[in-house]
């Protein structure tokens, strides 16, 4: 009876520093990929070539989205699949590059990178630096729609859009909702880097 006691305790203990190492586990693999997507977008403006984060990695940094009001400093990666959401926002295929011309469109997780959007009022200042410049987009408006509704205006030139799921602290994934910032770029066009 002593030794399945010991058994027992001996698995409870496993269990726990196991659960406990867990917690931790996840927080830190998240610095850490927040510290190599930034090694990456550094060294892919210095050497203007495609840089992943991690061999593995099935996207790469292309930008990086600012807003001093709220302390927002996200990497903007490539794509928009779950994967590349999981570590920030992703620049959708097909709209404008960022910083660049036309209608850049960025989507993000709305408990993740793109929480923030809830708090974005008309006014603030969007800075979004790409691989060849920067530029500064005014919030113009936010609202909600359905996801079937949204679409690619390409005739749009100077706009920022960004979209994450709706409502914010929604329980269940997956909703038909969207939310949906539109900010409009700076008259004064596009900074070279390094302005």
């Amino acid at each position: 009876m002593a030794r399945a006691w010991q058994i027992a305790v001996a698995v409870l203990v496993i269990t726990g520093i196991s659960f406990f190492a867990a917690g931790f586990w996840i927080p830190a693999k998240a610095m850490l990929a927040q510290y190599l997507l930034q090694r990456a977008w550094q060294e892919g403006l210095a050497t203007g070539g495609i840089i992943k984060p991690w061999p593995w990695a099935d996207t790469w940094p292309v930008g990086r989205l600012q807003n001093a009001r709220l302390g927002v400093d996200l990497i903007v990666l490539e794509g928009s699949s779950g994967e590349v959401l999981a570590f920030g926002p992703g620049h959708l295929a097909g709209s404008g590059s960022p910083a660049g011309p036309g209608h850049c469109m960025l989507a993000g997780h709305r408990d993740t990178s793109f929480a923030f959007l809830e708090s974005l009022q008309p006014g603030d200042i969007l800075t979004l630096t790409g691989k060849t410049g920067k530029a500064s987009y005014q919030v113009d408006d936010a609202g909600v729609a359905r996801a079937e509704d949204l679409y690619l205006d390409g005739q749009r030139e100077g706009m920022l859009t960004l979209i994450t799921c709706f409502p914010f602290r929604a329980v269940r994934p997956g909703t038909p909702f969207r939310f949906v910032v539109t900010a409009i770029r700076d008259p004064g066009g596009p900074a070279k880097l390094g302005t």
